[in-house]
C-alpha cells in the first residue's frame, strides 16, 4: 500500500510540473507576445532600446530551459539535469543584472510621463529580480534535497509571472490591478502548498517558507515605495531627482 501510493506521488509530481511547463510559456506567450514575439501583428511601436532585446532573450532562454529541466527529470536524464542547473546559475545571474539595468533604463525613459511616479513604480521591476533571485537561490542551496528544490523551482517559476500576466489582453491590469498579477500567483502558491500538504500529509517548510516570502515581498513594495529611504535609494540608482 506504501508503495502504490508514493508511486502515485511521484506521478502526480510528474504530471504537476509537466503542466507547469505547459502552462509556463504559454502565459509568457500571452502577457510578451503582441509587444515581443509577435509584434510585427500588432500596431505596436518598436522597442526603444538594444536592452530590452538582451532581456527578452534572457528571459526567453529561461523559459526553454525550465522546459528542458522538466523533460530531462522526466526522462531520467539526471546527470544532464545536473550540468545544465549550472548553466541556469549564470543565466540567473545575467536575469537580475540585465533586469535590473533594464528597470533602470526604463524609469530614465518615463521620467517625461508626467503620469508616471519613476522612482516609486522601479520598486515594482527590482522587487520582482530580489525575489526570483532569493528564490532561485534557495532552490540552488537545497539542489541536494530534491524535495525541496523542485519545489522552490516551481515558486522561482511563479515569482517571474506577474510581468506578463500584467500585458494580458481584456484589460485585467487595469481592472485588477495588483490583484491580478499579484493575487494570481500568490493563490496559486497558496493553493500549491496547501495540496501539496494534503497529498504527502505533511507541510513541506521550504515550500512554505518560500511562499510566504514571494507573497510578502508581492505587497510589502508598495508601502515601501513611498518611504524616503526608497525614494533616496531609487533616485541614487537611476540619477532621477527626488
Amino acid at each position: 500500500m506504501a508503495i502504490n501510493n508514493a508511486l502515485e506521488r511521484r506521478t502526480f509530481e510528474r504530471r504537476f510540473f509537466l503542466a507547469v511547463a505547459i502552462f509556463f510559456p504559454i502565459t509568457v506567450f500571452i502577457g510578451f507576445g503582441p509587444t515581443y514575439y509577435v509584434k510585427e501583428f500588432f500596431p505596436k511601436p518598436p522597442l526603444p532600446s538594444r536592452l530590452l532585446h538582451i532581456h527578452g532573450a534572457l528571459m526567453t532562454s529561461w523559459v526553454l530551459l525550465f522546459i528542458a529541466q522538466v523533460y530531462l527529470i522526466s526522462s531520467k536524464m539526471i546527470r544532464i539535469h545536473q550540468k545544465l542547473g549550472l548553466a541556469s546559475v549564470a543565466l540567473a545571474a545575467l536575469i537580475v543584472v540585465v533586469g535590473t539595468m533594464t528597470g533602470i533604463e526604463e524609469a530614465q525613459r518615463e521620467i517625461r510621463d508626467p503620469n508616471v511616479q519613476v522612482l516609486s513604480s522601479l520598486v515594482i521591476p527590482l522587487g520582482d529580480l530580489l525575489t526570483f533571485a532569493v528564490l532561485f537561490a534557495a532552490a540552488v542551496y537545497y539542489r541536494k534535497k530534491a524535495a525541496d528544490h523542485k519545489r522552490l523551482i516551481v515558486l522561482t517559476i511563479l515569482s517571474l509571472l506577474p510581468p506578463a500576466l500584467a500585458r494580458f489582453p481584456f484589460g485585467l491590469s487595469d481592472a485588477f490591478g495588483p490583484l491580478w498579477y499579484f493575487g494570481t500567483p500568490d493563490l496559486m502558491a497558496i493553493g500549491f502548498v496547501a495540496f501539496d500538504a494534503w497529498q504527502n500529509k505533511k507541510v513541506n517548510p521550504a515550500f512554505l517558507a518560500g511562499a510566504a516570502f514571494m507573497i510578502a515581498l508581492h505587497w510589502l513594495r508598495f508601502p515601501l515605495s513611498t518611504t524616503t529611504v526608497w525614494l533616496n535609494f531609487a533616485s541614487w540608482l537611476t540619477g532621477i531627482p527626488m
